[in-house]
């Protein structure tokens, strides 16, 4: 765990200063040679400090140069035709992004035996899908970093490219070739998702069912700006964005199918890593959800062959191999960071705010606070940071969801499936079928709008400076890691059990 935990971090230390400072490889030399010195120094006089610091100085060196390298220079043909009126043939390659002026379509377009990823700003019509071959025309431009009304500066060109985005045209018009082939892998997954948008749009009204959708697969489209930000402002919108909580949820209820089956173990394992799989790709394999699948696989990986699996290993394994396959994802994707601290929060926070619980009898709303808690505590300085909202009222609007959540997720996936199958033959047995699922999203509506429209529900900070968010999370790993601590929650968990 220790040389995990200072792998891990070495890796992260490392991507988090080249993607912040420019610089070539001397700094890389430098801490190699560091490494090397340190490495000496522990065959010399065996000391595990020795040997730690070299392995984290070796991890720091592969960091900056794995980020070094995802420095590449524009496309040339492309980069000469920068804030011209230009023209390309593409394809579709994700689900596009329908706001209430225009749409926002990722294309993979081509020029001159080179392609590249481009953002395209069109018009809401036509409506295209993943695997369209299109042409598309507009003007390229090179996405810019822009500061927001608060003051905080937000690197837009390189969250785009953390997707592989490097251009954005502008005023786009989009024509479309030819569809998707039926053999097209990403374009079937598309196809899914849609018909099961399609089957909650048959059996619930908006914006109940558009609440739905983001549920199970995430997504905000369709829910209106004031219901948006009463998800925002009363600490909700995790629950209608993907993320590692919706995997989860999905390997649990297949694990929980399976167990009425006999089925081998690792049969079923096998029957759940490919349910997850499925639902990711449907959902749209964002970072957040990449993480999570992840640690499922290790999970179930564990589970099919009788091993203990310890989550903290787990997840700072997983952010390893995801740092070193995009290291833009530390930096520059604030979902990704923010479903690593609320995991983190729940594996080594939560444990220690249980046992401050010990007064609350009941087991269930103690773990429920509790988990609500850390989660909370464990995303507050990263909030703080990036968006500057503090909800007041975040805490009891979670407690109040969390037991409902898993079941309109199920309740939702039930009336998009009762509206695929029965939408047209049989629409009032669809609507019947959903209406569990209406009167669940309907309560985290309520929650939402009651919680936001509170006075003081939440207010904007002004400029949060990262040393703060620093100290912030140097304290609580100090707290999650105190010896003192964990002997306190001995004592008290001992006169627990003694009453």
């Amino acid at each position: 765990m220790t040389f995990l935990l200072f792998a891990a971090v070495g890796l992260a230390s490392g991507v988090f200063l080249r993607s912040l400072f420019t610089f070539g490889w001397e700094p890389i030399a430098f801490i190699l040679l560091l490494a090397v010195l340190l490495g000496a120094a522990a065959f010399v006089k065996p000391r595990r400090a020795y040997s730690l610091g070299a392995l984290c100085c070796i991890f720091i060196a592969l960091g900056m140069l794995r980020t070094f390298h995802t420095d590449t220079p524009l496309p040339g043909i492309f980069a000469s035709q920068i804030r011209h009126r230009v023209s390309y043939e593409g394809i579709v390659v994700s689900d596009p992004d329908v706001r209430d002026a225009n749409q926002r379509v990722t294309i993979r377009i081509e020029s001159g035996g080179q392609s590249t990823k481009a953002l395209a700003v069109a018009p809401r019509s036509p409506v295209v899908a993943v695997g369209d071959r299109v042409k598309v025309s507009g003007t390229l431009l090179v996405p810019q970093p822009f500061t927001s009304e608060s003051g905080r500066t937000f690197r837009y060109d390189k969250y785009l490219a953390r997707e592989g985005v490097r251009f954005i045209l502008n005023y786009a018009v989009i024509r479309i070739e030819s569809n998707a082939p039926w053999y097209s892998p990403p374009a079937a997954l598309a196809r899914v998702k849609h018909a099961f948008l399609g089957g909650l749009s048959a059996t619930l009204p908006e914006p109940y069912s558009s609440l739905a959708g983001g549920i199970v697969i995430g997504g905000k489209t369709g829910l209106g700006k004031d219901l948006q930000d009463a998800f925002t402002r009363s600490g909700l919108v995790q629950i209608i964005v993907l993320s590692g909580y919706n995997v989860m949820i999905v390997a649990e209820w297949v694990l929980a199918a399976l167990a009425f089956t006999n089925l081998p173990r690792r049969w079923g394992a096998l029957a759940a890593v490919l349910a997850v799989l499925l639902f990711v790709f449907i959902a749209g394999a964002s970072a957040t959800a990449l993480r999570a699948m992840l640690m499922a696989f290790i999970a179930l990986y564990a589970r099919a062959t009788g091993r203990s699996y310890a989550a903290g290993r787990a997840l700072l394994l997983v952010v390893c191999l995801m740092l070193l396959w995009n290291p833009l994802y530390l930096v520059f994707d604030p979902g990704f960071d923010l479903s690593v601290v609320a995991t983190a929060g729940l594996i080594w926070l939560a444990p220690r705010v249980e046992t401050l619980l010990s007064f609350l009898k009941n087991s269930f709303w103690k773990n429920a606070i509790a988990t609500t808690l850390a989660a909370q505590i464990a995303v507050l300085p990263l909030l703080l940071y990036d968006m500057g909202l503090f909800s007041v009222v975040a805490l009891p609007a979670n407690i109040l969801v969390a037991p409902v959540v898993p079941l309109a997720m199920g309740l939702s996936a039930l009336a998009g499936f009762a509206g695929m199958l029965l939408g047209t033959i049989a629409p009032f047995a669809g609507i019947a079928l959903a209406f569990p699922a209406y009167l669940a999203n309907a309560y985290l509506v309520l929650v939402a709008q009651k919680a936001a429209a509170l006075p003081l529900a939440a207010f904007t900070l002004p400029v949060f400076p990262f040393w703060l968010v620093l100290v912030a999370y140097a304290a609580l790993v100090f707290i999650a890691s105190s010896k003192r601590f964990s002997m306190t929650d001995q004592l008290r968990l001992a006169k627990k059990a003694s009453i």
